[in-house]
């Protein structure tokens, strides 16, 4: 099952009021702090705010009673939930009337302490201000942003980098995924006066969402990672992700008011994104081309990966070169480093602070290995996929030698929002499956195409088993699972990849979690 969006806030009832209102609370109003925010009312306890949105299939409006009697101490509602808002019992401020509700007051039952219903507009945009307050108001002025893009890695190098960054300075994280219009906004109410750096994810659907994330935000660092198909489906052409994922570039300060993107030099849309920006340039990637590129690369398997930092130091002719180890899996994770070691070098931090913030294990990073059935070990690696994400991890399970009788098996699921480029891309992971794994099972109608593409390339007809649905692969991986097989589990959650995992864990009494697989993390990657 996804995430659902939920996070600790720096908020009060003050905030919200002045965020929706414009206007100054008023003293019978109590600054009481509230405690999370949440999307969904299943979340919610005492003193949490609840925000209902209208979606694609649910409506949280419809939950709003049941947000309340969870002990809701605030509600963001529109004009459609106000009745069952007051029958519920929440006091009403109307903040529908113009851009600001100047006159917005308390009603005169009012009493300290009873829960409020904010009627809007429109919940996502007050949300958003509500965020873009916190942001503007209640941070220290000094506090620096660090926003990151891309198709792939957004939140593996959002931890990497925050945990770099905690090695010098208080540091403030998006929490999950929170990179949308509505998860953004989020993550901003966790931020307060004492933090000196936070660390964002941006991520977007069309055109226009990350101009609108970075007014919200105020970055002065922009980390874009790649640009790939992910998202072709709604944009239609790379080109178009492309222009999307740029509008971070554009929106930073210039070099002078202390602007720095950080660019993946090895993409060739990522690269020409310097062009679009008066920002301080940063390059990275595996290139001497590069302000900051590896060499040396040695996957590891589950110990992680070596390699080693070479850095043209600005204005000078002086080149670190550093060799290092971190427990990130596989060899891709060398462009994670890479991002996470540019911002703590843009942001001043010596070598001495960087190399044990990538060696940090705190956050959680994406790739996990779990104990499975029978004695074998998954990789979990189901929060999404892409093509890009899915070789990447294909390429790991080859780094890694099983132990004993053990067979590389990998586990793939539909790479889904992929459009014209969808049929290729199975193609290519089918025939990079081939080459890697002893034992194919695909799930969903996409992933049969992996299936037969790996046939194609000459794999063993008998062992490759195409699947329509996550329970049917659940049962046949209890029957054929061995001891010491490596279990790669890749795909899209619509397919229920995560329920797969969760099916076949085992947790460390040995028995089968057959619920929410509890994580034994040990690296992450992107």
């Amino acid at each position: 099952m996804a995430e659902r969006p939920y996070t600790t806030t720096a908020i009060t009832q003050h905030t919200l009021w002045t965020a929706l209102t414009g206007d100054i609370p008023p003293m019978a109003l109590p600054a009481t702090p509230i405690a999370h925010a949440a999307l969904d009312s299943r979340d919610v306890r005492q003193g949490d705010l609840f925000v209902a949105l209208v979606g694609a299939n649910t409506d949280g409006h419809a939950y709003l009673g049941a947000a309340l009697a969870n002990g809701a101490q605030a509600i963001i509602a529109e004009e459609h939930g106000r009745a069952a808002a007051r029958a519920a019992g929440a006091a009403i401020v109307d903040c529908t009337r113009g851009r600001w509700a100047i006159s917005a007051e308390l009603p005169q039952e009012y009493q300290p302490g009873a829960p409020i219903a904010y009627i809007v507009d429109e919940s996502v945009q007050a949300l958003q201000k509500v965020g873009a307050f916190q942001r503007a108001h209640r941070t220290d002025p000094a506090l620096r942003v660090i926003g990151i893009t891309g198709s792939v890695g957004k939140t593996s190098t959002k931890e990497l980098t925050a945990n770099v960054m905690r090695r010098r300075f208080v540091t403030h994280a998006s929490p999950g995924n929170l990179n949308s219009e509505q998860g953004l906004p989020l993550a901003l109410l966790g931020l307060n006066h004492s933090h000196q750096r936070t660390v964002l994810e941006m991520g977007m659907y069309g055109l226009g969402e990350i101009d609108r994330l970075c007014l919200l935000a105020r970055p002065h660092v922009g980390i874009v990672t790649n640009v790939g198909p992910s998202h072709l489906s709604r944009l239609g052409t790379i080109e178009r992700i492309a222009e999307a994922k740029s509008e971070l570039v554009r929106a930073l300060p210039d070099a002078d008011s202390g602007g720095v993107a950080i660019l993946n030099w090895d993409d060739e849309r990522v690269r020409a994104m310097a062009s679009l920006t008066g920002a301080r340039i940063i390059r990275y990637g595996l290139t001497p081309d590069a302000d900051l590129w590896v060499d040396e690369i040695q996957g590891m398997g589950m110990e992680g990966i070596r390699f080693r930092f070479h850095y043209h130091r600005p204005n000078s002719q002086k080149v670190d070169s550093i060799h290092v180890k971190i427990p990130l899996l596989g060899r891709h994770s060398v462009h994670t480093a890479l991002c996470a070691a540019a911002a703590g070098l843009a942001e001043g931090l010596g070598w001495e602070e960087i190399v044990p913030g990538l060696q940090a294990q705190a956050g959680q990073l994406r790739l996990v290995a779990v104990r499975g059935i029978n004695g074998s070990t998954i990789i979990d690696d189901t929060y999404n996929a892409s093509p890009v994400s899915t070789i990447a991890a294909l390429n790991l399970l080859a780094d890694i030698e099983p132990k004993a009788r053990g067979r590389r098996v990998a586990v793939l699921g539909d790479m889904r929002e992929l459009g014209s480029y969808e049929d290729e891309a199975h193609k290519i992971v089918g025939r990079r499956a081939a080459d890697v794994v002893e034992l194919l099972i695909t799930v969903g109608r996409l992933g049969s195409a992996i299936a037969d593409e790996a046939r194609g390339a000459g794999f063993a007809p008998e062992m490759v088993h195409s699947l329509a649905s996550h329970e049917e692969a659940v049962d046949l991986l209890r029957q054929i699972i061995h001891g010491d097989d490596l279990v790669l589990v890749k795909g899209s959650r619509a397919v229920g990849m995560d329920t797969i995992v969760a099916e076949i864990t085992v947790d460390a009494a040995g028995m089968e979690m057959g619920g929410d697989a509890q994580e034994h993390q040990v690296a992450g990657a992107g």
